[in-house]
Formats: C-alpha cells, sequence, structure tokens
C-alpha cells in the first residue's frame, strides 16, 4: 500500500468535519431530499449488495447508524442494529464483537463503514460467523486507504489511520475502545490487501466470494454521510460522468485514487 504517513491520529476537538454522529440529522436531512449527491453515493454502496441476497433470507445490519441501508436494500427481513439507542433502529445496544444472538441466526449480515470502527477485528469475524448460518454471507462496505484518501484524512483531520497496528489481536485495540466515533482507516486494507495472511488468520472461518476497489469523487463530493462538509451539488447527469471519471481512475489507479471497497465474505 502507498502511505503518506505510516500513522496519524487526531483529537475529536481537531475534526474539520461538522455534525460527527448527529444520526437524527441525518435522517431528517435524507427525507428533506437536501442533498441528491448523497443519496447517489449510498445507492452505489448498498445496491451491489442485493445480488447478493435472496427475498426470503433474514438479514442483519451491524453498526447501522442513521439506517439508510433499509433505502436500498431490497429484501424485507432486514434488521438493522447498533451500539446506540436510537429510536429507528430494530435492535439497539448491540456490540458487533458479542451480539447475545443466537447462533446461526441469519443468512447475511451488513457492515458498511463499520470494521475500522472497531477495537478487535478478529472478535467481530468470530462472532459474525457465530450467528451467520452455513453458507451465510457477510457483506462490508468499507474505506480504501489510498493516496487521495489519506491526504483527505490529513486535510479534515477526521479519524486517522495506523498501518502499524495488528488487525487480528485480541489484546490490542486497532482504535479507541470508549469510543465509536473514532476510527482507523488503515485497517481494511491491513485486512484484505494481504489474501494469504487473511486465509491464515480467518481462512477457517470465511472465503472471500466478491471483492472490488472503486469510490472517489462521488465520494468526495457528497457532503458526508454521518460526519458532513462542504460539496458542490449536482444532477443526475453530472453524477453519472462523475462516476464514469471514478471508475476509470479507480480501476488503473486503485491506491491512488480508490476511496472504497467492497467485499462480500461467505462462511465456511
Amino acid at each position: 500500500m502507498l502511505k503518506i504517513l505510516k500513522k496519524i491520529k487526531f483529537k475529536e476537538q481537531d475534526d474539520r468535519m461538522s455534525n460527527v454522529g448527529a444520526v437524527e440529522k441525518v435522517i431528517e436531512n435524507f427525507e428533506k431530499d437536501q442533498n441528491k449527491n448523497l443519496k447517489y453515493l449510498l445507492s452505489k454502496r448498498y445496491s451491489w449488495m442485493n445480488k447478493f441476497i435472496k427475498d426470503s433470507d433474514l438479514g442483519l445490519e451491524v453498526g447501522a447508524g442513521a439506517g439508510l441501508s433499509k433505502k436500498f436494500i431490497l429484501n424485507k427481513n432486514l434488521k438493522i442494529s447498533d451500539f446506540s439507542e436510537h429510536q429507528h433502529l430494530d435492535f439497539k445496544n448491540i456490540d458487533a464483537q458479542k451480539t447475545h444472538f443466537n447462533e446461526n441466526s441469519f443468512d447475511y449480515i451488513i457492515a458498511s463503514n463499520m470494521v475500522h470502527h472497531i477495537p478487535y477485528p478478529i472478535k467481530f469475524f468470530n462472532e459474525t460467523h457465530r450467528i451467520l448460518k452455513k453458507g451465510g454471507r457477510l457483506i462490508i462496505q468499507e474505506a480504501y486507504c489510498s493516496l487521495v484518501l489519506q491526504m483527505v484524512i490529513i486535510l479534515m483531520r477526521h479519524e486517522g489511520f495506523d498501518f502499524t497496528v495488528n488487525p487480528w489481536s485480541k489484546k490490542e485495540p486497532v482504535t479507541e475502545e470508549n469510543n465509536v466515533w473514532m476510527g482507523n482507516a488503515a485497517v481494511p486494507n491491513l485486512i484484505f490487501d494481504d489474501v494469504k495472511f487473511f486465509e491464515k488468520n480467518i481462512g477457517n472461518l470465511y472465503k472471500i466470494e466478491h471483492e472490488k476497489i472503486y469510490e472517489c469523487f462521488v465520494f468526495l463530493n457528497s457532503g458526508g454521510v454521518h460526519s458532513t462538509t462542504f460539496y458542490v451539488p449536482l444532477n443526475t447527469l453530472f453524477l453519472k460522468i462523475l462516476d464514469k471519471c471514478d471508475n476509470f481512475l479507480t480501476k488503473l489507479f486503485p491506491k491512488v485514487f480508490a476511496t472504497g471497497r467492497q467485499i462480500v465474505l461467505k462462511k465456511v
């Protein structure tokens, strides 16, 4: 992976993003249709998941935040959860590292931009494996810590990244344990970039069924999801043009431009 720095971390008061973690405001703005850029981004982030989900499947989203997945996932048996008590959630105060759901409960689990917030990813993989049915899928949308994303993180002083941590450790957290809004954007790269290392650590739990590196300026000009910043409003035509530019740049130069990653893991 190309790195500007191996490690950088910011304090909450240094964050140049606004409305960090303002879940109710996110839901309100989405319902008011105030940001078409964001709706286009979220459609890109969730709609691809539908081809891995059957109509009869029972699903769970962990770390759902505002729960906007329900706007794009066609399956009607999706339940949303988070480590909070917001009223829109189907399940409240759910720690994705220890959910307390019964074994073999779900056909699929969605984790959208939340793995890099988890202190101990190995606990998360063990727990999702436990509550998934045989052959069930863990469907992940995550950050891809390219040069562009690293520059944006440094510029916005948001969350940070640390390529020196061990994502497979059960003793040393990869991000802050007591602050769910802090994150380490390097974690998905540390987990998924080295396939042999992935298979060595959790190949007995999961096999990679799908992977795609994508997303750049559609994300950077979205205004943000749970943290907001400046964006230029665009109509659908220009969003599609921007999307085509993203596809071209991220296909040829993923380590420079890509900011997102799709991963589907199938339970062994």
